[in-house]
């Protein structure tokens, strides 16, 4: 079977998914140059958000013939003033040669829902569980932007089963071993306790691979 190839596509991704993406360029499975991070969190200020994700489609269509975006559907962009304006006509506003993962949002680019059910009931026993990447911990200071403790105290302590990471790269277990006071402080900060489930990529990998199919057949 031919092997597909990412060589003439660029990624326009969030922050977030950063250490996914680098470790699949790092790995082999992503052999372009072309990678384009927005700031981590965005979803906080989806008007700074759109201009950026612009911004960067832009340059990217100027480095490679596709691009691959890598956000949420439905919760990454929520838009209060046009609640008609989705994440999708943003995309479909940049041309046939863009296309975007389907995924709600980034933990979804992981784990599908029933998947996530699964783990919530392995590790949890059926609690709420407050799911996250390794980017909502290596760039917790944007991602959770604004937030003070009684925010934080609004959020986390109802999710009795905890916060789980769902990690496809190792990342939380080097991080406890190399910042375990920083690790301390954000469960502190959040209230509930915070532990890894390791995952593949391979969900990840196929949501990146589909659209490279629907590019493919676009350009016919």
């Amino acid at each position: 079977m031919e092997k597909l190839s990412f060589e003439n596509t660029a990624i326009v991704a969030c922050g977030t998914m950063r250490p996914e993406l680098n470790h699949l360029r790092d790995q082999g499975f992503l052999d372009t140059p072309h990678l384009f991070y927005t700031t981590p969190g965005l979803h906080q200020d989806i008007h700074e958000l759109e201009r950026q994700l612009i911004r960067f489609i832009k340059k990217a269509k100027d480095r490679a013939d596709k691009v691959i975006v890598v956000y949420g559907g439905k919760y990454c962009y929520v838009n209060a003033d046009d609640p008609t304006r989705l994440m999708q006509t943003i995309i479909s506003e940049q041309g046939l040669e863009v296309t975007r993962v389907e995924a709600t949002h980034c933990m979804n680019m992981l784990a599908s829902e029933q998947e996530m059910e699964q783990i919530r009931q392995e590790m949890a026993g059926g609690e709420l569980v407050w799911f996250m990447t390794p980017g909502w911990v290596k760039y917790r200071t944007q991602v959770f932007k604004g937030w003070d403790k009684g925010i934080a105290n609004e959020n986390f302590p109802r999710h009795t089963g905890g916060a789980i990471v769902l990690d496809g790269i190792g990342y939380l277990d080097q991080y406890m071993a190399e910042h375990p006071e920083e690790f301390l402080e954000y469960c502190d900060w959040m209230g509930i306790p915070m532990q890894a489930y390791p995952i593949t990529l391979d969900r990840f990998k196929g949501l990146l691979t589909d659209q490279l199919k629907v590019l493919a057949d676009r350009a016919g």
